[in-house]
């Protein structure tokens, strides 16, 4: 999720061939739920991954991501989590 809108996300993954939706909040209501809204003159949202339990509880907090490295440790943690 982050600050930007539906059709920039709908275009970015036009553009690189993700099969997936990405969520907008063009609004910052979530992000700053999350606490992850930066405000520095302009709507952005933190590097941030919370990684969602079947209940819908927050597993586990990965805090300011490098987005090329993050993916293999959330797939690690996702195979644990649905291990039980």
């Amino acid at each position: 999720m982050s600050a930007d809108t539906a059709q920039s996300h709908k275009d970015f993954c036009a553009k690189e061939g993700l099969n997936f939706k990405l969520l907008a909040d063009p609004e910052l209501k979530a992000v700053t739920k999350y606490g992850s809204a930066l405000h520095d003159g302009v709507k952005m949202a933190a590097r941030n991954t919370f990684l969602i339990d079947p209940e819908g509880k927050i597993a586990r907090v990965y805090l300011q991501v490098n987005p090329a490295a993050h993916s293999e440790q959330v797939l690690k943690d996702l195979a644990v989590l649905k291990k039980g």
